[in-house]
Order: structure tokens, then sequence, then C-alpha cells
């Protein structure tokens, strides 16, 4: 386990965990740019833990799970404080979440019956995580004009 929190892909998606609260902060006293840069740079970091991964052969099992809850917890709190801020409406964070609620349900209870074991990400999640995070840049990106 030590040795797959070494491997660099590990350490950029850590990295970008530790983004979450600074990102917040940022949007709660309304630093805006900041808010903006910190949310890029987080992006550029997931983008490039896969490339490195690849590129390295530094694919791990940790990483396999790490890298979605990095993910999954930048962009449901970004959510959730936009929505805190007046400037997301709160059903849109509410689909985010209901959506995602039913997903890790119904996984849980696929693979407690043993019949789902391949979890595997498909391209429609790969195209809602993208819907989200344009959805977040676009806010911030708004805020700061």
């Amino acid at each position: 386990m030590i040795s797959q929190l070494r491997a660099a892909p590990n350490q950029l998606t850590l990295a970008r965990l530790l983004f979450v609260p600074f990102i917040v902060i940022s949007l709660v006293e309304h630093h805006n740019r900041w808010a903006l840069a910190l949310f890029v740079v987080a992006g550029i970091s997931d983008a490039l833990d896969g490339l490195l991964a690849r590129v390295l052969k530094q694919q791990t099992y940790l990483g396999q799970y790490l890298d979605p809850i990095a993910d999954k917890l930048l962009l449901s709190t970004l959510f959730l404080a936009l929505s805190f801020e007046h400037r997301i409406p709160w059903y849109v964070t509410v689909l985010v979440f209901s959506r995602d609620l039913g997903i890790l349900i119904v996984s849980a209870l696929l693979y407690a019956t043993n019949t789902l074991r391949d979890l595997r990400p498909s391209i429609w999640g790969k195209a809602n995580t993208a819907a989200q995070v344009a959805t977040v840049f676009a806010v911030l990106l708004y805020g700061v004009w």
C-alpha cells in the first residue's frame, strides 16, 4: 500500500484532494479568481495523473479507487458550496447527488449479490463528469467576470 502511495499519479490525486478546502474557502470569501485558478490546477492534475499512470505504467489498485473518489469529492463539494452561495440552483445539486447515490446503491446491491464485479467507468459516466466539470467551470468563470 505504501509503495502505491509513492506512485506519482497517486500523489497528484492526493494533491487534488488537498485543493478542495482551499477552493471552497476561496469561494466563500469571494476570491473568485483564486477559486477558478485552483479549480483549473485541480483539473490539470486530474488529466496529468491519468496520463502519468499510463505512460509510467504506474496504474495501481489504490489509484483505481482514489482517482474517482477525488473527482467526486471535488465536484460534490463544489456543487454544495456553489448552491450555498446561491450560484447554482439547489435542484441541480440535488440531481447530481441523487444520481451518484443511485449509482452507489445499485452498485452495492449488485456487488453484494455477486452479480457485478467489474466497475470500470463507462463513456456515459465520463460524459457526466465532463458536464459537471464544465458547469462548475462556467459558474466560476462567470464569477470572475
